[in-house]
């Protein structure tokens, strides 16, 4: 009776995957500005996510050399303060961050009342939203006491890796 042949390991694979393929989809979610690539084949599954970071802009204005009136105080435009609101919750030690890319969901269910509303205490632990990724539905919890003062995010709102979702002072 025949052996069946048995491919030899090949340095560049670990674990079953070929590490060219694996570097393929780092290349190409790197090219395309993607937060993640997964592909599927003979029921092997390859996900490749990476951390993407967003920088606000901020605005500076002068005035031009030799002007002397000084121009009337106008408030700052709506998306100026958000971008520095952003800017202060994800610099602050109470920002609940998001653990993956998926949807956020305030709500158990579309007609029940949002887990936490803005100016609840809560407690280490407490259950403050869901993130839907993959069909499959993520608790996100406290990670500190205190006064919850800022929602970031929108009920059913696509959300990313890393992004600010609530704060807690």
């Amino acid at each position: 009776m025949k052996k069946p042949s048995v491919k030899p390991a090949v340095a560049s694979e670990a674990g079953g995957f070929d590490l060219a393929v694996v570097a393929g989809l780092a290349k190409i979610a790197a090219a395309n500005d993607l937060s993640e690539v997964e592909v599927e084949r003979e029921g092997m599954r390859i996900r490749v996510a990476r951390e993407r970071h967003t920088i606000a802009a901020t605005h500076v204005l002068a005035a031009p050399p030799g002007a002397v009136a000084a121009a009337p105080m106008m408030a700052a435009p709506p998306n100026l303060l958000a971008a520095e609101t952003a800017i202060d919750a994800v610099d602050n030690p109470g920002t609940v961050k998001s653990p993956m890319v998926g949807t956020a969901y305030l709500r158990p269910t579309p007609d029940a009342k949002p887990f936490v509303e803005v100016g609840a205490t809560v407690k280490a632990g407490d259950k403050l939203m869901l993130v839907e990724a993959m069909k499959t539905f993520n608790e996100i919890v406290a990670h500190r006491s205190g006064k919850l003062t800022q929602i970031m995010i929108e009920d059913g709102a696509p959300v990313e890796y890393g992004q600010a979702l609530m704060v807690i002072e």
